[in-house]
């Protein structure tokens, strides 16, 4: 599982009971620059790729399947792309398209908030990191200041969705972990985010599911719709009730998709 930004390890998932009765094994890991992760600067998105590889080689697994929610999104389509043979299958919810898209308009749809953020990843990187720090350190004295930030930006059907007791514990915990120390892991999805990735996503040749709210204002729709040209066993699911964040309750019906076509895919080459 590739955690979300700013996120850690801990991003939201599913109950060890609920994991259990789907017969999966989570494994989940810090990006370089949070929680207890050494920051790698100048990492791209592709560079995803080759840590997770070094994790399944340290665990023993020849092959597995991922899944990226929101900034975990692109790196799990560029685990996806790189990791030939290895990745049976991938899953993607409300994820960004890469800034170099042809014929994307990278912005449109897109709220203030990350436009601001985005743009000074492009053009002011000291701006950039001047105002994730002051978040970062907002956040340690409340850890849901970035969702009450950005309260007024969401759209009503993710406002409900944060207001569940159980998804924003989740969610502190997911946020404190990877920003207990600094904001670098943050600055530098930003800025991968921002750069154009290292791979491109027609790449990908495994089963992959595609999710999205059609309402969704920080990965908008566009970007949905993009990938899902653009990739070719793409299976996509376009919720016209849902936005961002209520891609944290469906996370264990996706889990259960990426199960089964990673067998159907061993299987097939079996």
């Amino acid at each position: 599982m590739l955690h979300g930004t700013p996120g850690s390890h801990q991003g939201p998932r599913p109950r060890s009971m609920v994991l259990y009765q789907l017969g999966i094994r989570l494994i989940a890991y810090d990006r370089p620059g949070y929680g207890e992760s050494q920051r790698n600067p100048g990492r791209r998105v592709v560079d995803a790729a080759a840590d997770v590889e070094d994790i399944a080689d340290f665990l023993g697994l020849q092959s597995f399947s991922v899944v990226g929610r929101s900034g975990g999104g692109p790196h799990a389509l560029a685990c996806a792309a790189r990791s030939v043979g290895r990745v049976r299958s991938a899953a993607v919810l409300v994820s960004l398209a890469p800034p170099d898209a042809p014929e994307l308009d990278w912005f449109a749809g897109m709220t203030e908030s990350n436009v601001r953020e985005y743009r000074n990843a492009r053009e002011n990187r000291d701006m950039l990191q001047t105002t994730l720090v002051q978040n970062a350190d907002a956040m340690r004295a409340d850890p849901m200041a970035l969702l009450d930030g950005l309260h007024g930006e969401m759209p009503e059907v993710d406002r409900h969705v944060v207001a569940d007791a159980g998804i924003r514990r989740m969610l502190h915990k997911n946020f404190m972990a990877g920003i207990e120390k600094n904001a670098d892991g943050w600055i530098d999805d930003a800025l991968a985010f921002s750069r154009p990735w290292g791979f491109d996503p027609a790449d990908i040749t495994v089963p992959t599911l595609l999710w999205h709210g059609e309402e969704d204002v920080f990965s908008p729709v566009e970007h949905f719709t993009w990938l899902a040209r653009r990739i070719k066993r793409a299976t996509v699911v376009l919720e016209p009730s849902a936005a961002h964040f209520a891609a944290v309750p469906v996370l264990p019906k996706v889990l259960g998709w990426l199960r089964e076509q990673a067998k159907a895919e061993a299987a097939a080459t079996a």
